[in-house]
């Protein structure tokens, strides 16, 4: 087990119950998921967003309203 693993189930243990059951369903939902590799161009497009984002470059309220309209959202 690693360090960092070992830190979060060291503070996992110092919360109420019904917390520490909902922080193993989430390590255990992570553990049972395959993480597909990503090629170039997804990973390209993911750091264009993250930069977009840092620079507070975000689509208008207006386009993402229009676009849950859309979708009857």
């Amino acid at each position: 087990m690693t360090k960092l693993l070992e830190q979060a189930i060291a503070r996992a243990r110092t919360l109420p119950d019904d917390d520490q059951d909902a922080v193993a369903l989430a390590i255990l939902s992570m553990a049972d998921t395959v993480i597909e590799p990503l090629d170039d161009e997804t990973r390209a497009a993911i750091r264009e967003g993250l930069e977009q984002a840092r620079r507070g470059e975000f689509v208008p309220d207006e386009e993402i309203e229009a676009l849950w309209k859309r979708h009857g959202l």
